[in-house]
């Protein structure tokens, strides 16, 4: 595997652990949404699971078109440090791509089932990057919705970015169920509950 590429993925492995670290802590509250309409701590796992799923076909798909890969230009590489900021910003939030949420399941499966899915999908992760031909990292492999085409070091340079997003949203749902449960709750019965 590229040097640089082997560093990438140090680094979103330490930051993948860190989130999973986080929501597991949480236990029984990992599945709790902190308000109405809001993702649980688990629903956010599951979403980066999905994304880096989709992300790890799309790759194999374009390393077996990879004649047809174009160069990454300036215009690539100044939208993909533009990404980069807008994920790094506080409280910036994007719509989840419809086709992603399409491919999202309605049910979280529970926190062990869903690590060993992501450690799964990183193991291919992996080897597709142990297998990345050098003569192919300028070239754009991943059409990001937002940002356009990146090449494989843009790629992973997104993912952890987008890992660390979702840390921080992590962090403010324990704090926001933390908060919760702290606070006495009269249930459909009149009965005080605690979260």
């Amino acid at each position: 595997m590229n040097h640089r590429l082997h560093l990438r993925l140090e680094h979103l492995e330490r930051a993948t652990n860190h989130l999973l670290t986080t929501v597991e802590a949480l236990g029984e509250r990992a599945t709790v949404a902190p308000g109405p309409g809001q993702w649980s701590a688990a629903q956010v796992v599951q979403h980066l699971l999905v994304a880096e799923t989709g992300i790890g076909q799309y790759i194999e798909k374009k390393l077996r078109e990879a004649d047809k890969l174009g160069k990454s230009g300036l215009g690539a590489f100044l939208k993909s440090r533009l990404l980069r900021l807008a994920l790094r910003l506080p409280f910036t939030r994007f719509k989840v791509p419809r086709y992603l949420a399409e491919l999202t399941p309605a049910e979280v499966a529970p926190l062990p089932e869903l690590r060993r899915q992501w450690e799964a999908v990183r193991r291919h992760l992996e080897q597709l990057l142990n297998e990345y031909p050098g003569k192919l990292l300028s070239r754009a492999i991943f059409k990001h919705p937002r940002s356009g085409m990146l090449t494989i070091h843009q790629t992973l340079d997104f993912m952890l970015d987008h890992v660390l997003h979702h840390q921080k949203q992590v962090e403010r749902i324990a704090l926001k169920i933390k908060e919760k449960k702290s606070k006495p709750l009269n249930g459909p019965d009149g009965i005080v509950q605690r979260l």
